[in-house]
């Protein structure tokens, strides 16, 4: 990779380096690497070199391919994959989950695919106690990402003040806490919202997925943007048997589903359901 005259870098990084990480994360995590991003994966797996103590790229890249790096592998994916998120991001699309779920009897069960930070999960959850006007609604969300390190601190809910600015003063009281003393600056989200919701980690292009029965809600925004055309296709062909026959499907604003599945019809700006074929072939959630 040319470097600019007035930057040396600490470690070489070359084409094949490049190259050799594309394939990787493509292989484990189905991420498609764009060319503009060597300077974002030099820096970030730059600090991996530093963490392990080892001097070159390619001498990282071979200890992890041999599994000589114990549980690198973990931290290598971590460190390549995005964490933009915010509280209400896509604020159309939380009204159309509220008329969604109202009126709804049975448990709502809601899937949250790349929970990030956390903010994504707790504005669903924010969201359903809004719409049945209580803090514990009959309802359990499944948070799951690829990314450990995101997910402690998910689970956590603890934000700076500054992550709450574009959240309505009523819901910032209603549903965080502000911290005092050493924890001035910070609020955390109340213990009933956390209640409502479990962390795990999913890979999702593992061959299982940690999750069973099926979706009132499936949220899956601005992740297939990281994958090929046929990587987004297994992935939705495998939402498909875990929504129920009215679930709605959440993408992100520049991803669009319908050239990838003909299981899904539009129902609003980037909210998704089954088509008629399909939601007529869903079964009802299994009884244990």
């Amino acid at each position: 990779m040319p470097h600019s005259k007035d930057t040396v870098k600490e470690f070489d990084f070359n084409a094949r380096d490049f190259e050799r990480v594309r394939g990787l994360i493509y292989k484990r995590a189905g991420i498609s690497l764009a060319d503009s991003k060597q300077e974002m994966v030099y820096s970030r797996l730059a600090r991996r070199l530093r963490a392990t103590g080892i001097a070159s790229f390619a001498r990282y890249l071979d200890d992890l391919e041999a599994g000589r790096l114990g549980e690198e592998w973990e931290a290598f994916t971590n460190a390549l994959t995005t964490n933009l998120t915010s509280f209400f991001r896509e604020a159309h699309h939380f009204p159309l989950l509220a008329d969604h779920v109202k009126g709804k009897r049975e448990t709502l069960n809601i899937w949250c695919s790349a929970a990030s930070t956390g903010e994504e999960p707790y504005s669903i959850a924010m969201t359903v106690c809004e719409a049945f006007n209580t803090l514990t609604p009959n309802c359990h969300i499944i948070a799951t990402d690829i990314d450990t390190n995101v997910l402690a601190h998910a689970a956590n809910g603890v934000y700076t003040m500054d992550r709450l600015d574009k959240m309505s003063p009523e819901r910032s009281r209603r549903f965080f806490l502000k911290g005092k003393g050493e924890r001035e600056g910070q609020a955390r989200v109340r213990q009933e919202l956390r209640n409502m919701i479990t962390f795990k980690p999913l890979n999702l292009l593992a061959d299982s997925w940690p999750v069973s029965g099926q979706f009132d809600v499936i949220f899956c925004r601005n992740v297939m943007i990281y994958f090929d055309k046929d990587t987004q296709r297994k992935i939705l062909s495998r939402f498909v048997p875990l929504m129920k026959p009215d679930a709605l499907l959440f993408a992100g604003h520049s991803e669009n589903f319908l050239y990838v599945s003909d299981a899904l019809k539009l129902r609003g700006k980037t909210v998704y359901e089954l088509d008629d074929k399909h939601r007529t072939a869903a079964k009802a959630p299994a009884r244990p």
